[in-house]
């Protein structure tokens, strides 16, 4: 495949971006077109795409969607549901739409039956059947990981907390500071409590640290280490490490190769939200992410929703040095959404290599960043306004209130999601006080859900994990390794060393051994 700029369809879209950067060109005169809206808009499911206010027009688009053709995408959506090594540089593929087929027509039947080995569990927790060492039901769940093992599920819990069975209480620990575990066992009764330890490895630093001091705080009310088996599961490929921890095999959830660990919330690690939520809802979640899957694959390139926002990414890193973008979703639930795709986008598209270990020639991947509505508006917004920066934004709603006296307030919330996106667009140009000038121009999608359930939640998610495919396929890179974190696990170990024993400093630079010998200082004094 050729360079990317160096593509007829690259060289178009740069002659289209100059109309737009012209100093007299103005977002909201595209909007003089009364179809605009209509034109500009996409719905899958209860899922509207509203992308009207983007620096956008037909001829704009075309270019765009010539782009998609000649980096020969239509063709790569299908090596990743044909289940081809699309990984190449871990050698394997990427079918985390596998774990979200309906069951019957999957053609991984390990993915089904471990399903079905999670739903057994999630009903034995639930009835009261699975009872801890004392003989008493379950009443909390810890999950201990890090990464897609803690980000997906944490988030997806929170987000659908109206959904909770009541059956349990449901925590998330992943930070290797011992605070963290501190202040999420305090007030938890051992006898009581179930720990679900999420690593592929079950050797991940924090992870490990984190399982090691749950089980020591669990063995301080239950003195023998059988009773381990009654209170921790494991979801790993290492039997052997999670076997010697004193975990029953019969307690061990598989993950496999082929998911990475920030696609896998739609696997066994996906058992804390289960257990949260119930199994039903759990189905239900993947059966929104496998709707979106369906229209992925099977819509043409301009009705199709991942295609389209990840085209508008590629559009504004590429032409209009945009260098990041935030996600404001204007829903509480989902508070933790921009934390997990925080993950999903900069772990997979923070490259400098192209597939064949070329440098790429583009900007690629962008910085993401954003926190709840309308919080953000009184923090941040100031800069999306009045800032040199182009920040594009997605906002996020559902059309109706997750709690059922809430329709005054939620109204208001949506009138400012909406006033927040018609501001950016437009400005306040014709302001003659240089302060209160407002340039706009700014876009943004809206992404409008009917409500916040576990259906929605899954094709929302799946729509993210999608659009930033597009975006690796027509940068030309890897969106399924993240080689980048491995250096400093190894650097970790020999400062670990350093800051253990001051005999083993040698060799360190200058900076690093600075510190360490102030941290040793401090910590001794």
């Amino acid at each position: 495949m050729s360079g990317l700029t160096d593509l007829a369809a690259w060289q178009t879209l740069s002659d289209q971006a100059r109309r737009f950067t012209a100093e007299q060109f103005q977002l909201r005169r595209l909007f003089d077109e009364p179809q605009r809206f209509q034109d500009f808009s996409l719905r899958q499911g209860n899922l509207l795409l509203d992308y009207s206010k983007n620096i956008l027009d037909q001829a704009s688009l075309e270019a765009l969607l010539a782009l998609a053709e000649a980096r020969e995408l239509p063709a790569a959506i299908d090596a990743m549901f044909r289940g081809e090594a699309i990984n190449n540089t871990e050698h394997r593929p990427a079918l985390h739409v596998a774990l979200r087929e309906p069951a019957g027509s999957s053609s991984h039947p390990e993915v089904a039956a471990a399903l079905d080995k999670m739903a057994q569990f999630v009903a034995a927790v639930h009835s009261q059947q699975w009872r801890g060492f004392s003989g008493k039901a379950i009443k909390a769940v810890v999950n201990i990981g890090i990464g897609g093992s803690d980000l997906g599920p944490a988030m997806v819990t929170q987000a659908l907390k109206a959904y909770g069975s009541g059956h349990v209480a449901v925590h998330f620990v992943s930070n290797v500071d011992p605070v963290h575990l501190r202040q999420t066992l305090a007030g938890l009764d051992p006898e009581t409590t179930l720990f679900i330890i999420a690593s592929k490895s079950f050797t991940t630093l924090e992870t490990h640290q984190n399982a090691a001091a749950a089980r020591r705080w669990f063995l301080n009310s239950a003195a023998d280490e059988a009773a381990i088996a009654k209170h921790f599961v494991a979801i790993s490929t290492n039997l052997e490490a999670a076997t010697a921890f004193g975990i029953d095999p019969d307690n061990l959830f598989p993950m496999w190769d082929w998911v990475g660990g920030r696609y896998s919330l739609w696997s066994a690690i996906g058992l804390p939200i289960a257990l949260a939520i119930g199994m039903d809802n759990f189905r239900a979640l993947l059966a929104g992410a496998h709707a979106m899957d369906q229209h992925f694959r099977g819509a043409e390139l301009r009705q199709n929703m991942p295609v389209l926002m990840g085209l508008l990414t590629v559009w504004y890193t590429g032409f209009f040095n945009a260098h990041s973008s935030a996600v404001v979703p204007y829903c509480q639930p989902l508070e933790q959404f921009p934390s997990f795709l925080q993950q999903l986008y900069m772990e997979s598209l923070g490259k400098r290599v192209d597939r064949a270990g070329n440098p790429v020639d583009s900007n690629t991947g962008e910085v993401l960043w954003g926190t709840v509505g309308t919080n953000g508006q009184h923090s941040y917004f100031q800069l999306l306004h009045q800032g040199r920066e182009f920040i594009p934004v997605d906002f996020i709603a559902t059309a109706r209130a997750g709690v059922d006296e809430a329709g005054e307030a939620h109204r208001h919330l949506l009138s400012n999601c909406l006033s927040q996106s018609l501001a950016l667009m437009q400005g306040t140009p014709d302001e003659q006080d240089p302060h209160k000038q407002l340039p706009g121009n700014k876009p943004s999608n809206t992404l409008l859900l009917d409500e916040l359930n576990p259906h929605n939640l899954g094709s929302l998610i799946a729509l993210y994990e999608h659009k930033v495919y597009v975006q690796s396929v027509i940068w030309g890179i890897n969106a399924f390794d993240q080689w980048g974190v491995e250096l400093g696990k190894q650097l970790s170990k020999s400062l670990f060393s350093a800051l253990d024993d001051d005999n083993n400093s040698a060799g360190l630079d200058g900076s690093s051994a600075g510190l360490i010998q102030q941290i040793r200082q401090w910590d001794t004094s």
